[in-house]
């Protein structure tokens, strides 16, 4: 659905809430010596008092005017302000159907709205009411019904099941609600443990557990509260939380779990959650995150995201994935897997469909959009999560010269904003060019205007359409390193750069910003209530993961990422909710809304696409088209590209043009030659050992005869015979013992290379085939349904049968098979468009294609 860029670019609601206190001039006297308390979005608070009053107007005194913001963003209420003073002793008469009147003075009431405003809140227990959403509840119900469906085939097996959930979803909350209906189910108290690969994540899950009136009477009980686990009440309900790295540690010294933490091992749990649950792959994108930080302040950021023992952190992530089974000495009737972006998990096939709970940005976006359909006129629960755009700008010619990479001259942001020195020092490389950049940016840059003249048109740069301007009153700008920061900090406080100044820059790059969350505070407090200020955040990694800043409407990429993960991580510190919720005190349905879109402006447009694609396909691996995954997600993600000349809107097929450009026979014969395609890890050794007929297949595949069957068996049992070994013996082993395991090791890995290796060979004829068949293919299962049966043997050596089989135990990796076949497709429909043959009339053929040089036989793709 294509939109208008005057539909793309709403302007920004300028509503905040306010607290007032008034008395009438000639009280009844039922009414002398009290003050009434209300609230209001109208810029006009006299309109809502006089409002208020109906058809009973009356002279009154305004005492109190006053914001209701926080400096995080967040607002207090006319109820929260009289219960305030009501717990300091004040009284709240009933008067008629009114209990908005206290008896204390202007003072009092001002009093009350500044220590509200400072934090200094009360602290009421369990006083949420509010239910689970459609989703949520969808949730709970399918992993229910998966670990029921587990249990009734083998009562002793431990279920795992992923809830593949973005930021936002309720996670903490939803399961909660599991962990409760599993204690419904086994009727006793429910025991919980939540591990986390991220600590600082731990206040979400005690204050969800300790507001909500679902959980009165839980017990929450982690390091941090000081409590003796030993002492906890079994007759009630228990939720631990910990850190991966502490709770499934090892002693160093003795090799052994760690003695505070033998009961956790030794408890049978109802539920074992893995929060933030992305392994190594979260861990790479921590290290590409910081990576512009200098090496000793990267670790020190590293480690404020896992844990100070990042080592033993590393160490403990490496066995995990070695033995995953053998890492984990817990016993639970179940596992739950959390993850925002759950990539490598969802790519190496970890989870099968059945165990997959999908809640995505396309898909919280749609439910939006539903709900005002469906319900109009009621509060959508979703309303407040803004709707994310991607603006990308082409740079000039001039500016691209200096700062390319690869073969089609990408716009190098690196390069680009390349920095030397420190602090007052720090300065460009090509400060000339980034200061063109600033003048673009903010429609400065006399070419650029002469264009848009010649165009008719003046498209909208970030800091100069007055459409995009108020949600830039608080930004975020992720640069390459520390010393692009300052150097940025120190060019917009030049003299000559007059626009900047309106703006407080805050550096929170380098030792000086603080680690990890110690970077924040300064922000907010810039920040304040987000209305009268205005602020630019430099930033290289820090405050881009698990930080809510409500304020922040836009971020500007200008550095090089390579992971979609990192990159949305960082993205979507924009999309947090601002909105004040029954703003006037007097309608629970109405919301007002501070930030209905936000924006991601990025300026290595090729870049930018790509990894849409990559997050587009990434999170939706079961999607039978990726182009239509991409589809919905630029539904509600919408792309506007700037050329040079012109801005306009890009859909799915643009997007996955641009982001595929480059594409050749040698790049696509390396996707079909890479060992992500196919799984050699123990537990898929194991089903293929569990299945004579997957047995026989594999013994079919060229090379695995000379091998013979019992090489699974040996990889298998020496890898967890040596792994064993380490857990168990540690730092006790000597010498000559650890030269035994090295050989051990050494042969077990090489016989599983050699595994991969041959299935690797086998994968590149899928290609060969492809060329061969008149079929079109879009996914791997178009493969397998639409083969012809007796070309495909020929060609491969497998019947579809046992193809089918091999990708249904996980021998072969469907997502990334999925990705190649589609980059297959599209590159042959091209080829054959550029040499004139059309011989599937009604195929779509894709214009930056059209100068691809046609495939000139399978052998090509095939290696």
């Amino acid at each position: 659905m294509s939109r208008s860029i005057d539909e793309l670019l709403p302007a920004k609601p300028d509503t905040r809430l306010r607290i007032y206190a008034w008395t009438p001039n000639d009280p009844p006297a039922d009414y002398v010596g009290l003050i009434k308390v209300g609230e209001t979005t109208k810029a006009d608070v006299n309109l809502r008092i006089r409002q208020s009053q109906g058809q009973m107007q009356q002279a009154y005194t305004l005492h109190v005017d006053e914001p209701a913001d926080r400096p995080d963003g967040t607002v207090f209420r006319d109820s929260d302000v009289r219960q305030r003073l009501i717990d300091k002793g004040f009284a709240n008469p009933v008067l008629g159907s009114s209990r908005e009147w206290i008896r204390c003075t202007p003072d009092d009431v001002r009093t009350a709205v500044t220590e509200l405003r400072l934090g200094q809140q009360l602290t009421g227990t369990h006083h949420q009411t509010f239910p689970m959403r459609t989703e949520q509840a969808a949730a709970v119900d399918r992993t229910l019904a998966y670990y029921a469906s587990i249990w009734a085939e083998d009562p002793q097996e431990t279920p795992r099941f992923l809830w593949n959930a973005k930021m936002r979803f309720g996670k903490t909350f939803t399961t909660y609600q599991l962990a409760k209906r599993l204690g419904a189910d086994a009727g006793r108290p429910v025991k919980v443990l939540v591990v986390t690969f991220k600590p600082a994540v731990e206040d979400s899950w005690q204050t969800d557990l300790e507001s909500h009136a679902d959980f009165d009477g839980w017990q929450y009980l982690s390091a941090s509260t000081g409590r003796d686990p030993q002492t906890a009440d079994r007759d009630r309900p228990l939720v631990y939380f910990g850190s991966f790295q502490d709770l499934l540690g090892r002693d160093r010294q003795t090799g052994l779990i760690k003695a505070k933490n033998e009961w956790i091992h030794t408890t049978n749990w109802d539920l074992v959650v893995f929060d933030e649950y992305h392994f190594g792959a979260w861990r790479d994108s921590a290290q590409e995150l910081f990576a512009g930080e200098d090496a000793a302040v990267a670790r020190q950021e590293l480690a404020a995201e896992f844990n100070p023992d990042l080592a033993a952190f590393e160490e403990g992530l490496a066995e995990l994935s070695e033995n995953e089974d053998a890492f984990l000495p817990i016993t639970t009737r179940a596992y739950l897997y959390l993850s925002g972006t759950p990539f490598k998990a969802l790519a190496n096939g970890e989870f099968i469909e059945e165990q997959i709970f999908n809640w995505t940005y396309t898909d919280e976006q749609r439910a939006k959009a539903a709900y005002a359909t469906a319900h109009p006129g009621e509060r959508n629960p979703y309303a407040a999560l803004p709707e994310m755009r991607l603006l990308t700008y082409q740079m000039p010619d001039e500016l691209i010269a200096i700062a390319h990479q690869g073969e089609f001259d990408e716009f190098d942001l690196g390069a680009f904003f390349e920095a030397d020195g420190t602090g007052t020092n720090a300065a460009f490389r090509h400060k000339d060019d980034v200061q063109k950049w600033l003048d673009i940016i903010r429609g400065g840059y006399l070419p650029t205007q002469v264009e848009a003249m010649r165009m008719g048109t003046r498209p909208p740069f970030p800091y100069s359409d007055a459409r995009l301007l108020p949600y830039l009153q608080h930004s975020l700008w992720f640069l390459p390193s520390v010393a692009a920061c300052e150097a940025m900090a120190n060019l917009l406080a030049e003299s000559h750069n007059t626009f900047w100044h309106d703006y407080t820059v805050l550096t929170v790059a380098g030792p000086r910003a603080g680690i990890g969350l110690d970077a924040l505070p300064p922000v907010r407090a810039a920040i304040g209530d987000g209305h009268e200020t205005k602020t630019i955040t430099l930033s290289c990694g820090k405050l881009t993961t698990g930080v809510t800043v409500k304020q922040w409407s836009a971020i500007l990429m200008l550095r090089n990422l390579n992971s979609p993960e990192t990159y949305f991580q960082a993205a979507f510190r924009v999309q947090s909710p601002w909105s004040i919720p029954n703003p006037d005190g007097d309608d629970p349905k109405a919301e007002a809304v501070l930030k209905p879109v936000c924006f991601v402006f990025d300026f290595a447009p090729t870049r930018a696409l790509r990894q849409l694609a990559d997050y587009g396909m990434g999170l939706s691996p079961e999607t039978p088209n990726p182009e239509r995954a991409v589809e919905e997600l630029v539904n509600f993600l919408p792309v506007l590209a700037y050329d040079g000349s012109n801005m306009t809107q890009v859909d799915a097929g643009g997007i996955l043009d641009i982001a595929m450009s480059g594409t050749s026979a040698t790049l696509l014969a390396r996707k079909w030659e890479s060992a992500i395609l196919v799984n050699v890890d123990n537990a898929t050794l194991r089903k293929i050992m569990g299945n004579a007929e997957a047995m026989a297949a594999v013994m079919n595949i060229e090379g695995f005869r000379a091998l013979g069957s019992a090489i699974f068996e040996t990889v298998v049992n020496k890898s967890e015979s040596v792994a064993e070994t380490k857990r168990e013996r540690g730092d006790s082993l000597d010498r000559d013992e650890r030269k035994v395991l090295t050989a051990e090791e050494r042969e077990y890995k090489s016989k599983r290379k050699q595994i991969q290796e041959k299935l690797i060979k086998f994968a590149t004829r899928i290609p060969a085939f492809m060329y061969l068949t008149d079929y079109r293919e879009n996914t791997l299962q178009d493969v397998i349904t639409k083969l012809e049966p007796d070309l495909f043997k020929a060609v491969t050596g497998l019947t579809v049968a046992d193809f089918h089989l091999l990708v249904n135990l996980g021998v072969f990796n469907a997502t990334h098979m999925n990705q190649a076949i589609f980059a297959f497709r599209r590159y042959e429909d091209a080829s054959l468009a550029y040499t004139g043959i059309d011989s599937h009339p009604g195929l779509r053929h894709y214009g930056l294609y059209d100068t691809v040089v046609a495939v000139d036989s399978a052998e090509a793709l095939a290696g």
